[in-house]
């Protein structure tokens, strides 16, 4: 873009966000007033750090299907799906009714229940690569509890992670990490770079437990692995003894058996969480027989795991029911159709601009550049595009994350899709002088 055009551009860009942060202030007094009541007990009146954007974050108050209404009433399409969390949107029947009848019986039970081993079969049916699977709270503590296994199994302590890469809220390797990461040896290597990632895996080879990768960047920019990419990883970690963990917690809802099945690659272990609890706080790690093996209790030397909540009849009730009778292997596919088909549509009217959709299935995020990313260093710099897009679609009544993510559920049909493209495209007609095609 000429440098007179790229100022006026640069120019109209501040205009349009600040006019689009004075009516979102107007228009949501009472959310307003929540978040400054929380700051008085919470930092930054948070307690989630990806729900946080200013000028506040909007408070929401009921949701039903896919729908969401805030504490000043406006109505939204939810396009978030609770970052993958939702996938059975926000009061669906059959979930409530499992629920209604875990509640009738009693909860905190401090045993054993029927549901757990319902649920443990359903996902070793599931999955290629889980043999045996044990339950934990979150998708956090069920990474924590695979790289613990790995380093158990091997008697190493380096982890290979990704540049861009989330596993958790103390697994984060965005931009060097966070300071709150747990102490493992980390070896950061490029998303989607085989040559990179299997050099350091043989140069780490005596001291490696394992390589830990989601077969999609989720919180990284919804960008896909290139099955090239995962297949060399699988190699290289065979040859260095080193253990393969793929983090399906979001990539789970690809297939019936997830990315790993939608691609043939079978990992040592995995991780689950989000909606395979049904909507409900879960999390799972499982994988190779003779590996999980070492948590049998019945073992002399089995390692021990603990978790008050492992089993809690809600979710556990909740998972069996979304698995059985929603999140059926037709279901998985019909989702993951709808996904593609979407962004092919957004990316047909982005087509042109600096404006691209990544993603795979179900999951995309926006990009105001005019190439898809296929690794972290390729997403450019935001001059404050998102924040402008996030805006004009929660006042055009569709909700997303602020960096510009969308995760469907299965309550999003024809009708939503239809409407958020003409939203897009609206959004495109009035900022088209924000989104000429310019080079990185």
């Amino acid at each position: 873009m000429p440098q007179t055009a790229q100022v006026l551009a640069n120019s109209s860009l501040e205009t349009s966000l600040a006019e689009a942060r004075e009516r979102f202030i107007a228009g949501n007094p009472r959310s307003r007033a929540a978040h400054l009541e929380a700051t008085a007990v919470m930092p930054g009146g948070n307690t989630r750090t990806v729900l946080f954007y200013t000028p506040f974050p909007l408070t929401m108050i009921r949701g039903s299907g896919c729908r969401l209404w805030d504490a000043d009433g406006h109505e939204y399409v939810d396009l978030l799906g609770e970052y993958t969390a939702g996938i059975y949107g926000h009061n669906n029947s059959l979930i409530r009714s499992a629920i209604d009848r875990a509640l009738d019986d009693g909860w905190n039970l401090g045993g054993h229940g029927l549901m757990e081993a319902q649920l443990a079969r359903l996902i070793c049916d599931r999955f290629p690569g889980i043999d045996l699977v044990r339950f934990t709270n979150s998708g956090t503590e069920a990474n924590l509890m695979a790289l613990g296994t790995a380093a158990a199994v091997t008697g190493r302590r380096s982890v290979l992670v990704f540049d861009g890469g989330y596993h958790g809220g103390v697994l984060y390797f965005r931009d060097g990490g966070i300071p709150t990461n747990v102490p493992y040896r980390w070896i950061v290597a490029q998303y989607n770079d085989p040559q990179n990632a299997v050099a350091l895996v043989r140069q780490h080879a005596p001291d490696l437990a394992a390589v830990l990768v989601e077969p999609m960047l989720g919180g990284g920019g919804c960008i896909p692995a290139d099955p090239g990419f995962l297949h060399a990883l699988r190699s290289a970690t065979d040859e260095a003894g080193a253990l393969l963990i793929f983090d399906e917690v979001m990539t789970s809802r690809m297939s019936s058996g997830g990315q790993q099945k939608r691609l043939g690659i079978t990992p040592d272990l995995t991780t689950l969480g989000k909606y395979i609890g049904g909507g409900m706080s879960f999390g799972a790690f499982g994988g190779r027989a003779d590996i999980m093996a070492r948590y049998d209790p019945r073992r002399a030397d089995a390692i021990p795991h603990a978790g008050t909540f492992n089993n809690n009849v809600l979710t556990m009730a909740a998972g069996v029911a979304g698995l059985t009778h929603l999140f059926t292997p037709a279901a998985a596919d019909a989702l993951f159709a709808r996904g593609e088909a979407l962004r092919a549509r957004l990316n047909l009217l982005s087509d042109g601009l600096a404006m691209c959709w990544s993603g795979l299935g179900s999951l995309m995020t926006v990009h105001f550049q005019t190439n898809i990313p296929s690794r972290t260093a390729d997403i450019a710099p935001d001059r404050g595009t998102k924040e402008l897009f996030f805006l004009e679609m929660l006042n055009r009544g569709f909700y997303l994350a602020r960096r510009g993510m969308l995760a469907l559920s299965l309550e999003i049909g024809d009708r939503e899709c239809d409407a958020f493209c003409a939203a897009v495209g609206d959004f495109i007609a009035s900022h088209r002088s924000l989104l000429g095609r310019t080079s990185r």
